[in-house]
Formats: structure tokens, C-alpha cells, sequence
């Protein structure tokens, strides 16, 4: 049997010391943190609060491939926003491109960012959507030319209603968008006229057994003319041609004839000598615009034809 000694048990005591604080030691650590909440709504509440490179972080891990369209430009505005808040303001750039690639009309809400914020997405949206508005316009004329005349004039509008945006309106009043304007007004009214369902045919009245009279024969105003001495022709307000769509502009000249009503607009328009297909729909178009002082009889407004010129040339 062997002999007990007294250091024995102080070996054992001192372990079973080392033991129970290391137990309590690790029992104190605080539990592993839990990932992050990798949501839109948690990156938004991480901006609200300034924590921009986290919030950056989170976005970075959403931008996932085959995620969806909406939360992807949303994802991208928080990017941008992020980024400029940081100063990198080249990769803000980036960021801001992809929202307007994405959504060309899209505004940052004044109660969402700082006017430094504005301002930097109103200086790349001036920069890419005269492009953008010329890329649109050029889809929407593919469509009318293969006659999807419904997306044409979807298309058209939309041309018509991006040149409007405050951060462009100053590009769209000079060429080359100002002549796109008159060119996607001409083709949005015959779009939406040749979409049109055609009108139902009313179903015909019964047959009544007493004949009725004949109605009153209807007073057909006269349309003077040129030639028409007592008359006093129209004072022309307005009557702009619009430009040909291509170059070079091809040689060519036509008649159009209007007929101007009481109150100086154009009652009617018809091609007596056709310049080509294109520029014949683009001129009747454009003479819904166009205005005059009436002609008079005796002081009295009356309708007037008037026959117009068309000479194109080259140099047009």
C-alpha cells in the first residue's frame, strides 16, 4: 500500500482552483454576436443615424444579381447617398449613373438627403438625359415603324414628359432635342390616333310606320379663297414647318392646302402634292399648331383655303 504524504491533496486542491475559474471565466464571456440584420430597411436606419460605412457594408451585401428591380435602385440611392456622405465622390458618381440608367426620372426627396445631395444627382442627370431622351425616342420610333402604334405612343409620351424635367428643360429647348420635340409630337398624334379602337356601329333604328319628313337641309358655311375678291385673306401667326428627321435632307416639293376657320385655327389639312410619305405626316402634324388672324368679309370672320408651298432642299 502506498504511503499518503500531505502535498498530495494540496496538488489536487490547487487544480480543482484553476478548474472553477476557468469555468467561471468562460461562463462571463458574452455571447457570439449575432450576424448582421443584411436588410434595406436596417442600411436605411444606419444612414438615418450616420453610421454610413456600415450602413455601406449592408448595401454592399445586398446587391445581389438576381435580386429584385425596385429594392436593386433603392439599394443604389442608399449607395450613392452613403458615398457622398463618406467624400468618395467618384464612386457616388458611379452609383448615381446607375440610378438614372435605372430610373431616369427619379428625384431624391428633399426630406430624405441635403441639398449637396440634390445637387450632385440633378449634375449627372444633366449630363445623361439628353442621351437617355434620344435613346427613348429612338425605340419609340422603331416601334411605330414596325406599327406597334400603342408602344409608340406610350414611348412618344414618355419622351415628350422627360424633356419637361427641370434638370433637362434647358438642353430641350435647343437642337438637336428641340427638333426630337416637334418630331415626337408629330408621330405621338398619329400613334395615338392610329391606336385607336375603331368606333362600334350603332345599331339602326327601328322602322317607324309613318315617314318623316325630310330634315332641314344644313347651312354650309362658304370657304373663300385667294381668288375672291370681297374677301380680305388671313394674317399668318404662326406656320412652322418642321425639320426633316434625317440628313442629308433629299430634294423635294409639295402642295399642302388648309383650310382656316373663324377663330384662325386650322379646321382641316390635306396634301394636294406630296413631298414623300415621311415629311407629308410630319407637315399635317405640325399645322395643328399653327394660328392666324382670320380672314374677314365685310369685317365678318369666314373660312379660308390656303395653299401652302412645301420646297425641300439640302440646305434646309
Amino acid at each position: 500500500m502506498s504511503r499518503w504524504t500531505p502535498r498530495m491533496p494540496a496538488r489536487c486542491f490547487v487544480a480543482a482552483v484553476f478548474l472553477i475559474a476557468a469555468t467561471s471565466a468562460v461562463a462571463a464571456l458574452p455571447p457570439a454576436a449575432a450576424p448582421a440584420d443584411d436588410t434595406l430597411a436596417a442600411a436605411r436606419d444606419l444612414y438615418a443615424s450616420a453610421a454610413y460605412e456600415d450602413a455601406l457594408a449592408v448595401l454592399n451585401r445586398l446587391r445581389a444579381p438576381d435580386g429584385r428591380p425596385d429594392e436593386g435602385r433603392a439599394i443604389d440611392q442608399y449607395r450613392a447617398f452613403c458615398l457622398l456622405a463618406l467624400g468618395r465622390n467618384a464612386e457616388a458618381e458611379r452609383a448615381i449613373e446607375a440610378v438614372v440608367a435605372a430610373e431616369p426620372m427619379y428625384h431624391p426627396s428633399d426630406a430624405d438627403v441635403s441639398p449637396r445631395v440634390r445637387s450632385a444627382f440633378s449634375d449627372v442627370r444633366r449630363r445623361m438625359l439628353p442621351n437617355i431622351i434620344q435613346q427613348k425616342y429612338a425605340v419609340a420610333k422603331a416601334a411605330y415603324d414596325r406599327r406597334d402604334f400603342a408602344a409608340a405612343a406610350d414611348g412618344f409620351s414618355q419622351v415628350l414628359k422627360a424633356m419637361t424635367d427641370p434638370d433637362v428643360v434647358a438642353s430641350a429647348n435647343q437642337p438637336p432635342l428641340s427638333d426630337l420635340r416637334t418630331l415626337a409630337i408629330g408621330f405621338n398624334e398619329l400613334a395615338v390616333k392610329a391606336s385607336a379602337p375603331l368606333p362600334s356601329t350603332p345599331p339602326l333604328p327601328a322602322p317607324t310606320p309613318v315617314e318623316a319628313p325630310p330634315p332641314p337641309r344644313p347651312v354650309v358655311p362658304q370657304v373663300y379663297a385667294a381668288e375672291d375678291s370681297r374677301v380680305t385673306p388671313p394674317v399668318t401667326i404662326n406656320q412652322t414647318l418642321p425639320l426633316y428627321p434625317t440628313r442629308p435632307v433629299p430634294t423635294g416639293q409639295g402642295v399642302l392646302e388648309v383650310i382656316i376657320d373663324e377663330g384662325g385655327t386650322v379646321e382641316s389639312a390635306a396634301i394636294r402634292s406630296s413631298v414623300n410619305s415621311l415629311y407629308d405626316r410630319l407637315a399635317l402634324a405640325a399645322t395643328k399648331t399653327w394660328r392666324y388672324r382670320p380672314a374677314t368679309v365685310n369685317g365678318v370672320p369666314v373660312k379660308f383655303r390656303k395653299s401652302i408651298l412645301i420646297t425641300l432642299s439640302p440646305k434646309n
